[in-house]
């Protein structure tokens, strides 16, 4: 169903069954899939592939080259009706790359809203993005990879497979990245060391000095007191109970599974 007021260009190809929502644009030589919803008010510039079953949100804009929703690149998916999920108002630019999920994990990649993915930006099989992310080029997750909201990833940084990288926190560019990134941090290197806290980040985000304070209290128990991981975390308990915003530290670490760097 194409909605009356979308804009296809003619040589564009558009499956049958394929939702298309109003005010659409979708420009020269492009390809949509018949499992495919495009939202209100979304743009696909030129050269845009869309396989589905794939769900795109409003206010969306795709650059040229970009595949969206292809198979995955697991040696286990056999063809499988796997999803992918995306959000309102990403940007989304030239040649990046998103896959749909595995019936080995949820079955869904998920991208939330207002992220942007700039050149060959690569987002694989069974993903979790958030919000307000910023992935600069040839950023790389491999499968199952959770992306806090308001993560940056700098040029050329890699996740390794089922590794978490918390909120607000902001990766350097070249990363390798092969175990979880805790919240508010900025790490660099092969392999990802962590090195502070994203300060200039929070302030730009609203947070009170009392609470960038405190956060970096954590960040000192965590990396700088010599303390073993379970003595640092009683030390960010502590913070916590005074400070909303540091219990993120501590959900983060329920949630990890290969570890943090240290």
């Amino acid at each position: 169903m194409i909605h009356e007021t979308a804009q296809i260009h003619p040589t564009s190809v558009i499956e049958e069954g394929a939702v298309i929502g109003a005010k659409v644009k979708i420009g020269p030589f492009c390809y949509v899939d018949a499992k495919v919803e495009i939202g209100e008010g979304t743009e696909l510039l030129s050269h845009v592939v869309v396989k589905g079953p794939t769900t795109i949100g409003k206010d969306n804009r795709i650059f040229q080259f970009a595949s969206i929703g292809e198979d995955c690149q697991d040696l286990k998916f056999r063809g499988e009706d796997t999803q992918l999920i995306i959000g309102d108002r990403n940007t989304i630019r030239e040649s990046v790359t998103m896959h749909r999920g595995t019936v080995q994990d949820q079955g869904i990649t998920r991208v939330g809203h207002d992220n942007l993915f700039m050149i060959n930006a690569h987002v694989a099989h069974d993903c979790v993005i958030g919000n307000q992310c910023i992935f600069a080029n040839n950023a790389t997750l491999a499968g199952h990879v959770t992306i806090g909201d308001y993560a940056i990833l700098g040029g050329m940084s890699a996740i390794h497979q089922f590794c978490n990288i918390g909120e607000h926190a902001m990766l350097g560019g070249g990363s390798i990245v092969v175990q979880d990134v805790p919240p508010y941090i900025m790490a660099q290197g092969n392999h990802c060391a962590p090195f502070g806290v994203n300060i200039e980040g929070l302030k730009r985000r609203g947070f009170e000095k009392a609470e960038i304070h405190a956060i970096r209290r954590a960040y000192k128990a965590l990396y700088r007191s010599g303390l073993t991981l379970d003595k640092a975390k009683a030390e960010i308990e502590k913070e916590a109970d005074t400070t909303p915003a540091v219990k993120a530290f501590l959900s983060f670490f329920e949630k990890s599974t290969r570890g943090i760097i240290r």
